[in-house]
């Protein structure tokens, strides 16, 4: 049996995160298949930035056989946004550029690329009460532990003491276990966008107790 165990994580992390990122990228399945072309493509944003900006938020889950998961945060979403677009969007646009012709013919590759260059800064409402955000996976040796509720149940009192009132995540709409792990930690649904397909999730909770 392997035995885990969590520490911080911080910029030497970005290629074991960013594979662990594209095991888990088609809606919490493996997305080694669909990212043939570039598999770092969904780290970029959904990983890389936390670890280089906010490493104080990032825990990594290892085991034996290496980093098996991670939780990220940061503490204020319109504030890490911000030095996104201004330190962290422009490279990857200048590596990457904005894919030609009809979407319905992009690769998933190019269609997250296309999301570099028109990037979704979307905070649900209130946002007062829900500033801070939240991104976690986990690779399927690392489920079933308890791990990914301790690790976000650490973040959330960090967050906690460093200010924050409450904490938001988005979802993938397909992703049915995920929302079903996000509402047994208490997180409510705040609202939905996009279609039953590509659609979005935002869950909250309150850290004001």
């Amino acid at each position: 049996m392997s035995s885990f165990h969590t520490r911080q994580g911080g910029a030497g992390d970005v290629e074991a995160t960013y594979l662990i990122c594209l095991k888990t990228g088609d809606h919490g399945a493996d997305g080694t298949d669909l990212y043939v072309e570039d598999p770092d493509a969904l780290g970029r944003i959904f990983v890389g930035p936390y670890l280089f900006f906010e490493p104080e938020l990032s825990l990594i889950l290892e085991d034996d056989q290496g980093v098996c998961g991670y939780a990220l945060a940061a503490l204020d979403s319109k504030s890490f946004y911000q030095r996104y677009e201004e330190s962290w969007r422009p490279r990857l646009c200048e590596e990457h550029p904005m894919p030609e012709g009809d979407p319905a013919t992009w690769s998933p590759s190019q269609t997250v690329h296309s999301w570099y260059h028109e990037p979704d800064y979307h905070c649900p409402e209130p946002y007062a009460h829900y500033p801070s955000h939240m991104h976690i996976d986990f690779l399927a040796r690392a489920r079933g532990h308890g791990y990914g509720r301790r690790m976000m149940e650490v973040l959330m009192e960090r967050l906690k003491s460093l200010g924050s009132p409450g904490v938001h995540l988005g979802v993938s709409i397909r992703n049915v276990t995920a929302m079903g792990f996000y509402r047994r930690l208490g997180f409510e649904e705040l609202e939905r966008v996009g279609g039953p397909v590509d659609g979005c999730v935002y869950f909250g909770k309150s850290l004001a107790s």
